[in-house]
């Protein structure tokens, strides 16, 4: 049996909180936010995101439990978003992460073009979701194994865009993210992945927690 990956140092130490773009505003009366942690477990290392909304949420549409796996268009309705590049480097990687437990992984060599060839040679290594609802708050676990993000490379720290797409019962669209660069929601725009990330090392073995 293998435990729960287990938080090795919070980054940051408080909540980033998105905001809800000016073009596309937010019915609902909602607060959203995402925290980060580099994390260890017996099977290996990686990062834990844990994005809680809080608020009206009696009044989101969230999509409804299926088998977990990999699904395009997550993005249509309420999802999670997470886009993780190289500073100075035009590749870029973007995770989807629905509620609903399916996910996508998406590599593209320049804004907006994937690159299949790299998304066909990348590890298969599936992203574990846990979604926790509440009265008043929706909160989404999400655990993604180091091997699934951008190698390391000496001096070019990574940079990162959170982001987020919220549908309420009445099926209008708000655009959540860290940073809008545009007059128009572009989660994309390399301008919006505006977050330095100072990551402590992996562990070199596995974590085993007391």
């Amino acid at each position: 049996m293998t435990s729960s990956p287990t938080p090795i140092q919070p980054l940051p130490a408080k909540p980033l909180a998105l905001t809800c773009h000016p073009a596309t505003p937010c019915p609902l009366d909602l607060q959203l936010s995402v925290s980060l942690a580099a994390a260890g477990s017996e099977t290996g290392a990686g990062w834990l995101l844990h994005y809680r909304i809080a608020g009206d949420t009696a009044g989101l549409l969230v999509p409804p439990p299926r088998v977990p796996g990999p699904a395009d268009g997550l993005w249509q309705h309420t999802c999670l978003e997470a886009f993780v590049a190289r500073a100075g480097e035009p590749a870029y990687q973007e995770f989807n992460f629905s509620p609903s437990g399916r996910w996508a992984a998406y590599r593209f060599s320049t804004e907006r073009v994937r690159d299949l060839p790299a998304e066909a040679a990348a590890p298969d290594c599936a992203p574990e979701l846990v979604l926790v609802e509440q009265p008043q708050s929706l909160e989404l676990q999400v655990w993604l194994p180091r091997e699934a993000l951008p190698h390391a490379a000496t001096g070019a720290p990574l940079v990162l865009g959170l982001s987020a797409v919220l549908e309420t019962r009445d099926g209008e669209l708000s655009y959540w993210a860290l940073h809008h660069p545009a007059a128009r929601p572009d989660f994309h725009h390399r301008a919006g992945l505006a977050h330095v990330l100072d990551l402590p090392p992996f562990p070199s073995a596995p974590i085993n927690p007391a």
